[in-house]
């Protein structure tokens, strides 16, 4: 023992948790782990998260039929949900039965001739010189998909991408058939200051889904009929493959009318020069019809996002999470352009009051 007369620490310790210091301290401590925490899991649970939130989108497209229903046939939502389920159903049906084998054996002529017409250019580019050495498109493709992004593993193949189907559309059933119960469960986890502003966002983003849907779907089925109908009629082969792809790429602005053009170009030339030339002319009378007539009209109800801001979305999306987030880059960036509108007019009524 020192001669010295031992001294006691005044500070509080890391035990002493009735003191305000450690109790304050700790709490902060909680907030930058949870914060990490949260963002450890959205990184590990990024795949589940698209697919909710796809099913959020399935939801909407549900809800839109619903409401636009209800216009004109004053029943109750149950019903009505059911009439368009139903509906939707049979559209599918109908289409697969009346042109099921005609569009399967167009795919896999597109397949074919797609491939063909890949190894071509590759190997005129290797003649050329532009590429390394002699390569195939079937190699070129495996390093290509080998980079798209985390979630292609489990949508890639057929089961997974069926499964996750299935997952999207049992998701947004559900929550179409009473949307009001997950609204009030949102509510609830806000504090209740808050409540009033993240109600109206809500509903300010519901309105802008289901607009922003609307003008997709019919965009989409503006697209393929009419490049359906024009590919018929110039008799460029497979126009009613052609014309489905068209719908379907429809739904991601940008980047689906790029590849879209791509795939009719390639099938027109396969079949000769002047049925080439009409596909290419075919791409850009639609294009140019519909983003100066259709969208513009569209546009007037629904969304305006810009299109830089749509496409830079896109690459980012596609990039971090894959075809998925490709598909889903243009509902998310307008979630995100209502949420940001939001809390800029909370800022500015807080500044006011």
């Amino acid at each position: 023992m020192s001669d010295e007369d031992a001294s006691l620490v005044p500070e509080p310790g890391p035990n002493e948790m009735r003191d305000p210091l450690v109790r304050a301290e700790l709490k902060r401590a909680m907030v930058w782990l949870g914060l990490a925490a949260a963002m450890a899991l959205v990184v590990l649970l990024i795949q589940p998260l698209l697919i909710i939130f796809a099913g959020l989108v399935f939801a909407a497209m549900l809800d839109g039929g619903v409401r636009l229903l209800g216009k004109v046939l004053p029943i109750r939502r149950g019903w009505r949900l059911m009439i368009v389920v139903l509906c939707v159903i049979a559209f599918l049906l109908g289409v697969f039965y009346l042109t099921g084998v005609q569009i399967a054996a167009q795919f896999e002529q597109l397949r074919t001739t797609l491939e063909a017409q890949a190894n071509q250019v590759v190997l005129w580019a290797s003649d050329m010189g532009l590429m390394p050495g002699r390569a195939d498109i079937t190699g070129l493709a495996k390093q290509a998909l080998g980079s798209i992004g985390r979630v292609t593993s489990f949508v890639g193949t057929a089961i997974g991408a069926i499964s996750s189907l299935f997952v999207i559309m049992v998701i947004g059933l559900f929550v179409a058939m009473e949307p009001n119960i997950y609204n009030r469960g949102l509510q609830w986890m806000v504090p209740l200051d808050h409540r009033d502003h993240f109600a109206y966002t809500i509903e300010t983003m519901g309105v802008t889904m289901r607009k922003l849907l609307a003008g997709r779907l019919a965009g989409m089925a503006f697209e393929g009929v009419l490049t359906w109908c024009i590919l018929t009629i110039v008799g460029v082969p497979m126009a009613l493959v052609l014309g489905l792809i068209a719908a379907i790429l429809a739904f991601i602005p940008n980047i689906g009318a790029f590849i879209t053009g791509v795939l009719m170009t390639a099938v027109g030339f396969s079949a000769g020069v002047d049925k080439g030339i009409a596909a290419l002319a075919t791409y850009f009378v639609v294009q140019t019809f519909d983003g100066y007539v259709v969208i513009p009209m569209v546009a007037r109800k629904t969304v305006d996002l810009p299109p830089a801001l749509t496409l830079a979305a896109q690459i980012l999306a596609s990039s971090l999470f894959g075809v998925l987030g490709l598909a889903l880059a243009d509902p998310m960036t307008a979630m995100i352009k209502v949420a940001l509108e939001r809390k800029s007019v909370q800022d500015a009524e807080d500044a006011t009051a």
